[in-house]
Order: structure tokens, then C-alpha cells, then sequence
């Protein structure tokens, strides 16, 4: 137990800004090893999110409690997953070889595709959480957190890292049956409790489920066609596309079915 907890943390120190103790210490093949605590960290940034949502609301117009919710996932991570996908986007959309647009998508400047593809991702995410009911908002964001990164995790486990160096490489290497179980443990769990509560539709939840495995689908194809494989950027990508997705498919469960005569 006490090397699991040193796995979450380890994770917790890669994915985050969040310090970690002392005692905790690090070896390389750990960083490999925590991957399958991904989805627990999202539970975390989840739950900060969620609870500067709540406290915000109280105050402030919803709109505005949830651009503050946003920007604190966006600075608890470092921007690190929004970098990627908009490193994705400059990659994927101005190179044309496997090799530019590793290039591409190693360069620190950020391009028109990146910049474009990260605002309207931004814009999206934000216009769908304030659509939703203010009680299903937190909800919605310790559904879509965990489960996102549990589609970023299933490029680990199912394909092969296309660089021959890279900062993610060290988690990259392989990711055990046994490990994705684990880690699909820690997506599901807060989604299957919200259900259990009765706080969200089993309908809506396995809505989002596919949301978030159509969403690791497309673009693991896309990776898999470009670039022979995933880098971190891939990672990000993927989990910022399916946290919008997930979004969007609990916001389709709240408007009436369209009718057709």
C-alpha cells in the first residue's frame, strides 16, 4: 500500500503544480508505474474544481463560477494538457511528413492552429458547463476529469510512443492489463457513485462513457495514421477532447428530445 500511495504521488507531482511530501522520494521506473493513478489525480483536480464551483456560485453569477472552476484546473495542471492539444493542433495541421510534424509539435511557440483549436476548445467547455443545471456542474466535472484521462491512458496502454525521446517517454514504455484495470477503476468509480445516488442518469452516464471512448478512438487513429504512435502532446489532446465530449454528452441528456412530424 505504502508504494501505491508513492505511485499517486508521483503522478500527482507530474500531472499537477500540487507539492508532494518529502518522504515520497522518486525512482524512474514509478513514473512509469503511475500511470494507472491518472484518473485518480483528475478525481482530485475534480474535486478542487468542483469545490471552488460550489463556493464561487454562492457569490457570483454561474458564468463566472465556472470560468473560475476552468482556470483552476487550468492552474492546478499547469496548462500542461490544454499545451498538448494545442501542440497537437499545430502539428496535425501544418505539417505533412511524420517527422515535420513531430517538429512541429515540439516547438515551445504556439501557432495560429494551436491558438485557434485551444480557444474554441476553451469557449466550448465553458459554454457547456454553464448550460448545464448549476446542480449537475460539479457532478459533471467529477464525471468528465477522471474519465478523460482515462482515455489519455488507453493510448498508453494500446499503442507505442512515437518518439525516440520525449519528457512522457519515461511513462510510455507499457502499460499492463492489470494497470488499465486499476486505472479504470479510479474513472469509474466517482461516475458509478454518482449514478448510484441517483445525482445523474445511468442513460446520461453511459453516454459519457462512449463520449470518452469515441473521443480516444478518433484520435488514437488519427496519432496512429500520422505519427506511427502518441507522444505526450497526443495525451493531453486526447484527454481535453474527451473532457469536452463528456461535457457535451451530459448536456444532450438535459434537452428534450427532438420530435419530427
Amino acid at each position: 500500500m505504502l508504494h501505491q500511495l508513492r505511485l499517486f504521488f508521483t503522478a500527482l507531482q507530474f500531472f499537477t503544480r500540487l507539492p508532494v511530501p518529502r518522504w515520497v522520494g522518486y525512482q524512474p521506473e514509478w513514473l512509469q508505474q503511475s500511470s494507472r493513478y491518472f484518473p485518480l489525480v483528475g478525481v482530485l483536480v475534480a474535486g478542487v474544481c468542483g469545490a471552488l464551483y460550489m463556493a464561487a456560485s454562492c457569490l457570483l453569477p454561474s458564468h463566472v463560477a465556472v470560468l473560475m472552476a476552468i482556470a483552476a484546473g487550468i492552474y492546478l495542471t499547469g496548462a500542461f494538457h490544454e499545451d498538448g492539444f494545442a501542440d497537437m493542433c499545430d502539428g496535425f495541421g501544418g505539417g505533412l511528413t511524420r517527422e515535420r510534424v513531430l517538429e512541429i509539435m515540439k516547438d515551445s511557440r504556439i501557432g495560429a492552429y494551436g491558438a485557434i483549436g485551444i480557444a474554441c476548445l476553451l469557449a466550448i467547455k465553458a459554454a457547456a458547463l454553464v448550460s448545464l443545471p448549476p446542480a449537475v456542474v460539479v457532478v459533471a466535472l467529477l464525471i468528465a476529469h477522471p474519465l478523460s484521462r482515462l482515455a489519455a491512458v488507453s493510448l498508453i496502454w494500446t499503442m507505442d510512443y512515437a518518439r525516440d525521446e520525449g519528457k512522457s517517454k519515461p511513462m510510455a514504455q507499457s502499460m499492463s492489463n492489470r494497470e488499465f484495470t486499476i486505472a479504470a477503476v479510479c474513472a469509474l468509480l466517482p461516475a458509478v457513485t454518482c449514478a448510484l445516488l441517483g445525482v445523474i442518469d445511468w442513460s446520461a452516464l453511459v453516454l459519457a462513457v462512449l463520449a470518452a471512448a469515441a473521443s480516444a478512438c478518433f484520435l488514437g487513429r488519427k496519432c496512429q495514421r500520422r505519427l506511427q504512435g502518441y507522444t505526450g502532446d497526443c495525451l493531453g489532446a486526447v484527454q481535453q477532447v474527451a473532457e469536452v465530449a463528456i461535457y457535451l454528452a451530459l448536456l444532450s441528456s438535459f434537452q428534450p428530445a427532438l420530435k419530427f412530424y
